[in-house]
């Protein structure tokens, strides 16, 4: 099954026999300004207006654990993601839908997680819900509880050790803006950089100006320029493991499949022991 969908087959398969379960995960990466800005509420925005029978869920809360050693948003405790995605109506044997505001980071997330948990049909809205132009709701629905039970292992995963091993056997991308790479700037972590051997690839470079994602094609050729052989193992990172699964949903669309590491930058900046690569070169 291909993992995006586009919003007119979302829209079509709402009014079909078996609608999928759809989630809303919107939710914005929160950096803390002089102007002190209110952070980004995407329970808020959800209330506002939402795809109707769409179930929120908290990227944060339900999808990542606390944030510490493991990094900003580590995995979330097994039992805890099992029981906030059957109060949202998940069961293994139902599709699933997962959208956010547009950019797809979090949907993106919430795709990987459920699909290294063992859902075996997880899509994300293409484009988001910057796409979708049927109708919005603030009604909030009673999903039936979901069956489903996670267990973990059936996507790749990487640790830091497995990530700094990856670097140097295969090919490890960095899904980060460039000048973080780069360490030019870095806004949330202790330390600008990048992991000595990882390749510069934004995920931001593999979607169009509306933020849907470009073709299969063009995914593929852009990959192979990084760097992938279809032989060598792929592994991806970036901040805190949520940008980085949208770069392995890309991969996926183009046909490669990657592990995730999800402590990521926040989780290898933390360690002062751990070498750190600056500038455009991977060492």
């Amino acid at each position: 099954m291909n993992a995006i969908i586009s919003a007119s087959e979302l829209a079509s398969d709402l009014v079909g026999p078996n609608p999928p379960v759809v989630l809303d995960i919107r939710w914005q990466l929160s950096t803390a300004t002089a102007a002190g800005a209110a952070p980004f509420d995407g329970r808020a925005a959800y209330a506002a207006g939402h795809i109707p029978g769409a179930v929120f869920v908290d990227l944060d809360a339900e999808l990542a654990g606390e944030p510490g050693e493991g990094g900003r948003h580590p995995l979330p405790d097994l039992e805890a993601f099992g029981e906030a995605m059957r109060a949202a109506g998940v069961s293994a044997d139902r599709d699933v839908v997962v959208y956010d505001g547009g950019v797809g980071w979090a949907a993106a997330r919430a795709w990987w997680l459920l699909g290294w948990t063992g859902h075996p049909s997880v899509r994300v809205l293409d484009g988001g819900l910057a796409v979708w132009s049927g109708p919005v709701s603030s009604e909030v629905p009673e999903p039936a509880p979901g069956t489903f039970e996670p267990v973990a292992g059936a996507r790749p995963l990487l640790d830091a050790d497995g990530a700094a091993a990856l670097a140097r056997t295969g090919l490890l991308l960095d899904a980060r803006a460039g000048e973080r790479y780069r360490g030019e700037v870095e806004p949330i972590d202790p330390v600008g950089g990048h992991i000595p051997g990882a390749v510069s690839a934004p995920t931001t470079e593999n979607v169009t100006e509306t933020g849907e994602f470009r073709p299969s094609d063009e995914l593929a050729e852009r990959f192979k320029s990084l760097g992938v052989t279809g032989t060598s193992e792929v592994g991806v990172y970036c901040g805190s493991g949520v940008s980085a699964a949208h770069e392995v949903l890309a991969l996926a669309v183009a046909g490669v499949p990657a592990a995730l590491y999800v402590g990521s930058w926040s989780e290898w900046s933390r360690d002062g022991g751990r070498p750190v690569a600056v500038g455009p070169d991977p060492q």
